[in-house]
């Protein structure tokens, strides 16, 4: 196993470590964690990339590490009690965020049993949709009274990057 896929991997087992300091509250270990987890996403595909190191399983596993953490922090979030009101995320958040990836997940095995492949390409509109699902994570951590207008911008691009991949999906089954 390379240095690349071992990074992905410490940043899986982070996170029940990251959900346990939002649910008691450790809003400075949470962030701490968040933000190693989030630097390490960025320095597993360098590595990879520089190293000439890529493989299947960090192909697989490095957005599954990505969508856990963040699916986790914003379910976490929708159940911890002292977030105070400004920054209370309201249950649609998770419920479109979990959607789109449940979605995708269901589109990629459909693809998958009927073509007998598929290859996963991250887009750029995904990209930014993670990016900004990671910025509210932090917003949220820190308490940032812009976490709402965040955590809504999030939301119409993670519509946005969902109704994406469903045209693409769509149009790969109808090739």
């Amino acid at each position: 196993m390379n240095l690349a896929n071992k990074i992905t991997i410490l940043r899986i087992l982070l996170i029940p470590f990251f959900i346990s300091f939002i649910l008691y509250s450790k809003w400075e270990m949470a962030l701490i964690i968040f933000i190693i987890a989030a630097i390490s996403d960025g320095v597993d595909g360098y590595l990879a990339r520089a190293l000439k190191q890529r493989t299947e399983l960090g192909r697989i596993l490095d957005p599954i590490a990505d969508k856990i953490l963040i699916l986790s922090a914003f379910i976490a979030f929708s159940v911890v009690k002292d977030l105070p009101a400004a920054i209370k995320l309201p249950r649609y958040v998770p419920i479109v965020i979990i959607s789109r990836d449940a979605i995708i997940v269901l589109g990629v095995l459909l693809i998958y049993f009927i073509k007998g492949k598929m290859e996963i390409k991250p887009t750029i509109i995904s990209k930014i949709t993670t990016f900004l699902q990671m910025i509210t994570v932090i917003s949220i951590l820190l308490k940032l009274a812009v976490s709402g207008i965040l955590w809504n911008v999030a939301v119409g691009f993670t519509v946005y990057s969902g109704l994406d991949y469903i045209i693409r999906g769509s149009r790969l089954l109808n090739e």
